[in-house]
Formats: C-alpha cells, sequence, structure tokens
C-alpha cells in the first residue's frame, strides 16, 4: 500500500494538491471530558476562577482549527470558510461538536479534529485547579464530505 505522506524513500512528504479542483469541504467531529459532579456545578453556576468555561473553550477550539497547519506538519494551509463549536454540560462532564467548512483542495477533518481537542483541552486547563479525575476521551470524527461547486 503506497502511503500518501510519504516519498518513495518513505520520507515525511506533504502531498501535491494542485492538480485537484476546489470543492465544498465539511468535517464534523466531537469528543467528551469526564467532570466531578462538583466541576459541573461550578462550571454551571459561572464559577469557576478562570472565567466562563464553556465559551472559552470553545474560542479556543475556533482558533486553533484556524491554527491545524502550524500545529500539524503536513497540513495544508486552508481558507476556512466556517468553524464552529459547541460545548455543552451533560450529567457525566462537556460533550465538544465541531464542524469545519472550506472552499479548497483537500479536507477540513484535521480542522474539525483540531478544533474539538483544543476545546476539550482548554476545559482541562479551566478545571485542573478542582478537579484531579478529568478524562478526556473519544475525540473522533464523525463525517467528512466534499461536493463540487455549481457555477451559475
Amino acid at each position: 500500500m503506497k502511503l500518501s505522506h510519504t516519498d518513495d524513500k518513505g520520507k515525511a512528504n506533504m502531498v501535491d494538491v494542485g492538480h485537484k479542483p476546489n470543492q465544498i469541504r465539511e468535517a464534523w467531529a466531537k469528543g467528551f471530558i469526564h467532570l466531578l459532579p462538583s466541576t459541573i456545578n461550578l462550571i454551571r453556576d459561572n464559577q469557576m476562577k478562570k472565567g466562563d468555561v464553556l465559551t472559552i473553550a470553545q474560542i479556543a477550539g475556533i482558533q486553533a482549527a484556524k491554527r491545524t497547519p502550524e500545529l500539524i506538519p503536513l497540513c495544508h494551509t486552508l481558507l476556512l470558510t466556517k468553524v464552529d463549536v459547541k460545548a455543552s454540560l451533560t450529567d457525566t462532564g462537556v460533550e465538544v461538536n465541531s464542524y469545519a467548512k472550506c472552499i479548497g483542495q483537500t479536507g477540513v477533518e484535521m480542522e474539525a479534529l483540531t478544533a474539538a481537542s483544543v476545546t476539550l483541552l482548554t476545559v482541562y486547563d479551566m478545571c485542573k485547579a478542582v478537579d484531579k479525575a478529568m478524562r478526556i476521551e473519544n475525540i473522533e470524527l464523525i463525517s467528512k464530505t466534499k461536493a463540487d461547486i455549481i457555477q451559475p
């Protein structure tokens, strides 16, 4: 099997997507962080010392998606047209759902996954002083699509 990100000598190689047409690309990812009930209550009541956990984490996730090629060496720089991150409290922690969209020659799944990951890491950072039992899990790509651009 030929890997797309290695050259004929097995060395890391950024894939040339220059021959591919621009398409509408979308990706959805999710993840979860388990929290103690007392931590969930502090977040719900906006009593964390560092501030509004969910809002700050969502903004961090959006910023991270925009910086994906700086963090992951072989990712292409994409012109993102939309990034959305939702962090929601549940009975056992925070569920994160992220979405990334661009018009480009390669997919946006790494941007969606990076958004979800950094959102969860931000929740962790903001809660670490009060919760030593936090556990991040199930960061995964839910879906990715591409569609041709229809010209009027």
